[in-house]
């Protein structure tokens, strides 16, 4: 049987409590359970408020801060375009889908080092990493470029299927001072 998840309070002074060591801790101690993939919830101490997402979202930005940014301006651009947008939850699974293979990818070549050169092998899988990302860039890259091609096509046809669909679904509805010509044309009321 697996343990229950390990539960963090976050207090109003934006203190976190562990009540499994029963100590205070810090985003980092935070980001260690992450990195251990140790499971968590972070809760508000008073309302009981799941705020596990939100402490994450801080650990990134902290990250992101610190060193050499995961994310583009253009990227975070982008990300923020999609919310409120008709994609926005199929953005969230393509993220999730597309990081879990990258990560499977690398979990088989940290096993495969591990297999070849032992357990001392830290920088020959830093080395090996490396060679093949200088060698794939080029074609992961037209690889990517050509999937996200497809992908904003495929993301256009989706629109206009749903505007056809939508138009369809009201061109039959009678609007009193429209005559049934009206009815089909879109108007613009935002002038």
């Amino acid at each position: 049987m697996s343990e229950p998840l390990r539960l963090v309070k976050k207090y109003p002074n934006r203190r976190l409590y562990d009540t499994r060591t029963s100590a205070y801790i810090t985003l980092s101690d935070v980001k260690d359970l992450v990195l251990s993939h140790e499971g968590f919830k972070v809760v508000d101490a008073k309302t009981g408020d799941d705020l596990t997402r939100s402490i994450l979202l801080q650990i990134i930005i902290e990250e992101e801060a610190a060193g050499v940014p995961l994310f583009t301006t253009d990227l975070l651009c982008q990300m923020i375009r999609f919310y409120g947008h008709a994609m926005e939850g199929m953005l969230g699974k393509y993220l999730e889908t597309n990081i879990k293979t990258f990560s499977d990818f690398q979990k088989k070549l940290h096993e495969q080092s591990l297999s070849l050169y032992g357990e001392d092998s830290n920088q020959m899988q830093k080395d090996m990493w490396s060679q093949f990302m200088n060698f794939q860039g080029p074609a992961m890259q037209t690889m990517m470029s050509t999937y996200m091609d497809q992908s904003k096509k495929m993301v256009h046809q989706m629109k206009d299927q749903l505007k056809s669909q939508t138009l369809n679904l009201f061109s039959g509805i009678q609007v009193p001072g429209l005559g049934a010509d009206d009815a089909r044309k879109p108007t613009r009321t935002d002038k």
